[in-house]
């Protein structure tokens, strides 16, 4: 089993920034790919970033405004979110996918823009 914790959403203006964090703890040996999704009211849920040890992609509406990151030492994702829209209102999720290919979600985390 692997947790996973998320933290730093919050209400920003348009145009503003905000960096949100997972940590992840319990059998983490075996992480390969770590990531975030989100989902807005009444949508599916989205890729938004993925990051593995070798490369990292992004969904083509964060293109060039969000960065993820990872911290293999502390066992910590990031994505730093600038430029933010009111579009890009949702709950945003921690996912890790192992090497299994089992999939572990965090509890989501909410990011407001406001217009």
């Amino acid at each position: 089993q692997v947790q996973l914790v998320e933290s730093g959403g919050g209400l920003v203006q348009a145009g503003g920034s905000l960096k949100l964090s997972c940590v992840a703890s319990g059998r983490i040996s075996n992480i390969g790919a770590m990531g975030w999704y989100r989902q807005a009211p009444g949508k599916q849920r989205e890729l938004v970033a993925r990051i593995t040890s070798g490369s990292t992609n992004y969904a083509d509406f964060v293109k060039g405004r969000f960065t993820i990151s990872r911290d293999n030492a502390e066992n910590r994702v990031y994505l730093q979110m600038n430029s933010l829209k009111p579009e890009d209102t949702a709950v945003y999720y921690c996912n890790v996918r192992m090497r299994t290919l089992t999939l572990y979600w965090g509890q989501g985390t909410q990011v407001t823009v406001s217009s």
